[in-house]
């Protein structure tokens, strides 16, 4: 598997250092700057790992003392509906709701206050966003091991296996445990973007790669393990289920029309206007007209755009802004009943993004935010109809959302200096710290 070359550069677009690593069991790790004096290369972060983990390749002793090679995740697909499903038992031990002061996406402490947190992920005192890849993977691509290689279970023709041979990111948005993406600066933001379109451009070049998916899971409700402001990237070796059903409804679209679904869906909602809450120069945030969740918003570029690489800087730029408007819009989506102060929605804001290979003319760039809090207190259970036959009922209307959302601010607000405005921001995180 290719790595990321160890060097230091500037990203295209703004002032953002990329500088890679590795660290102790051999994963890679990459800061992405925003700050002096990283950014100018003044200074660098702290690329050594002191950690004394073993190589995450090297052959493990069973409980009777054989040395046998390392074993990653498999994969093994349904015959009923073509799903392929990664097996990862050794998730099971993965870190659950640690103590503050023992996360393991905070920086390492300094020496001053007790010396560096001995099992952190990041080598440095402190970050602006930073990318390493995930200690228990549900994908992982293993040395020597083809990406292709297929075994029967039980040697049974009808159960397919092959490795889970892909590749699991964590994104740290930012040092501060106690924040979330809604306290970040744009110029913040505008950096994840940054890392985002890095990320999926490197991933979609790794052998076997099929679809990459950026994404945010926030809040226990969604089964948070770590309250840390982080997402993740999946690089998966196969199409998922969802972007299979929407590739073959884009491809009858297109032969029955000549249209492209996705621009054709974008189109329809912003001419209807009805269910769109926010509109700016490069995008649009509409709640679908077949909304499934409790709350759903979707956020599309107006241009033609395949994936996150793709991106103009002005889409980038722009994008910054939007994204954090509509995430604080949601986060006032419901408000306690007692108190009446605003509960912080539980969400998952995932990238749609084309496919590598066959198919990926039919795609089109666009976020699904979605929430299973259907009011204070209660959750949307994905119960009998929802998990037993993948047929949604939805409790609530789009147009009842989107007029919420539409309360919550103007649809087309007004353009601010981005860069003025968020230097002032970014000056006053800096003196928090």
């Amino acid at each position: 598997m290719s790595a990321p070359t160890d060097e230091d550069r500037p990203t295209p677009g703004p002032a953002v250092r990329r500088t890679a690593t590795r660290l102790a069991d051999g994963r890679d790790l990459l800061y992405f700057d925003d700050s002096e004096p990283y950014v100018s290369g003044a200074a660098t972060r702290r690329l050594d790992d002191p950690r004394p983990l073993p190589d995450r390749f090297a052959p493990v002793v069973g409980e009777d003392g054989t040395e046998r090679a390392v074993r990653g995740p498999e994969m093994r697909r349904d015959p009923l509906t073509g799903d392929w499903i990664p097996m990862a038992s050794h998730r099971m031990n993965r870190t659950h709701l640690p103590a503050a002061d023992s996360c393991p996406l905070c920086p390492a402490r300094p020496a001053a206050s007790g010396g560096a947190y001995s099992d952190g992920e990041v080598p440095d005192t402190d970050y602006d966003v930073v990318v390493f890849e995930n200690r228990f993977p549900a994908l992982m691509q293993l040395p020597g091991v083809a990406v292709d290689h297929t075994w029967q279970v039980d040697d049974e023709p009808l159960w397919q296996a092959r490795p889970a041979a892909g590749r699991c990111e964590v994104v740290c948005f930012s040092s501060h445990h106690e924040q979330s993406f809604t306290d970040l600066t744009p110029r913040r933001v505008r950096t994840i973007v940054e890392a985002w379109a890095d990320r999926t451009r490197a991933l979609s070049a790794l052998p076997g790669i099929e679809q990459v998916f950026c994404f945010e899971n926030r809040g226990r409700e969604i089964g948070v393990t770590l309250p840390h402001p982080h997402g993740q990237i999946y690089a998966f070796p196969f199409v998922t289920p969802r972007t299979e059903a929407m590739l073959r409804r884009a491809a009858e679209h297109r032969e029955r029309t000549g249209g492209h679904l996705l621009r054709d869906v974008l189109d329809a909602e912003r001419r209807a206007g009805t269910r769109v809450v926010l509109e700016s120069e490069h995008w649009t945030a509409y709640v679908p007209a077949a909304a499934r969740w409790p709350v759903e918003v979707h956020l599309a570029p107006h241009r033609d755009v395949p994936d996150l690489p793709a991106l103009t800087d002005a889409e980038r730029d722009d994008l910054a802004v939007v994204l954090l408007e509509l995430l604080r819009r949601l986060d006032r989506f419901f408000v306690d009943p007692t108190t009446g102060a605003p509960i912080p929605l539980p969400y998952i804001a995932g990238w749609h993004q084309a496919v590598v290979g066959e198919g990926r003319d039919l795609g089109r760039l666009h976020l699904q935010v979605l929430s299973v809090l259907r009011a204070p207190g209660k959750l949307k259970y994905l119960a009998g109809v929802e998990s037993g036959m993948a047929a949604w009922i939805s409790d609530t209307t789009p147009e009842r959302v989107a007029a919420r959302l539409q309360e919550l601010g103007p649809v087309r607000p007004p353009t601010t200096p981005r860069r003025a405005d968020d230097a002032a921001a970014h000056h006053d995180s800096e003196d928090a710290r």
